[in-house]
């Protein structure tokens, strides 16, 4: 498997995985963007968000766009994501992702609505 699509199986893993799995593959002081009102996070904030800690049923990413240097990977997409009793929700994101030896840790996440 390429670091590209290890870096997709793990974003699409970040949106409809637990909690749990979301922590393990994030850096100690990640910073998120979201929309208002969640704003940017940083540390455990990231965690007792809703938006961050509740999953997602399903998500389709398009208008992948990956770049690479060395040990630092950026991933932009279009998402369109769905969670039961909600409106299905769509966002243009990125992801910048770190290698700390064999594993990829995500630094930051932000997202764009385009509702």
């Amino acid at each position: 498997m390429t670091d590209e699509d290890t870096l997709w199986d793990l974003e699409e893993r970040f949106w409809t995985g637990g909690a749990d799995s979301a922590r393990s593959m994030t850096a100690k002081n990640a910073v998120f963007v979201f929309p208002y009102p969640a704003g940017i996070l940083q540390g455990d904030t990231l965690w007792r968000e809703k938006d961050v800690a509740q999953r997602w049923r399903s998500v389709e990413m398009s208008e992948r766009f990956f770049s690479c240097k060395d040990d630092i990977a950026v991933l932009a997409y279009s998402v369109s994501a769905e969670r039961n009793g909600e409106p299905i929700y769509n966002a243009l994101c990125t992801s910048t992702y770190l290698r700390d030896g064999e594993t990829w840790l995500r630094l930051t996440h932000q997202q764009t609505p385009t509702d």
